[in-house]
């Protein structure tokens, strides 16, 4: 069992940035494949960026790309999300996820790869 919790949200005007992070309980961190996705309101959940076990192999959705950068610090269980050039678009909950399991490249953008998700913080881009 893992737990899953993000901290850093918060209001900020369009244009700046803000990092939030995911800090994961248990040994196996570093085994996990991560990721991001976010929720606005009367929207699905969509996919914003995962990360590999190790690090290696980022993914992003595109209308985060060049903008969001994914990291994970195995060595303090903690996975974060550097966002920049923040847009009133970005507006939502973001929720960190954990995979257990090995992961085919195609699959880090599916909901239904991640077995652990975290309760989500609250990103408000005003314009």
């Amino acid at each position: 069992q893992v737990q899953l919790v993000e901290s850093g949200g918060g209001l900020v005007q369009a244009g700046g940035s803000l990092r939030v992070s995911c800090a994961a309980s248990g040994r196996t961190f570093s085994s996990y494949a991560m990721g991001w996705f976010r929720q606005a309101p009367g929207k699905e959940r969509e996919f914003v960026a995962a990360i590999s076990w190790s690090g290696s192999n980022t993914y992003y959705a595109d209308s985060v790309k060049g903008r969001f950068t994914i990291s994970r610090d195995n060595a303090k269980n903690t996975m974060y999300l550097q966002m920049n050039s923040l847009k009133p678009e970005d507006t939502a909950v973001y929720y960190c996820a954990a995979s257990p399991k090995p992961c085919a490249s195609g699959s880090y953008y599916s909901r239904g790869t991640y077995d652990y998700w975290g309760q989500g913080t609250q990103v408000t881009v005003s314009s």
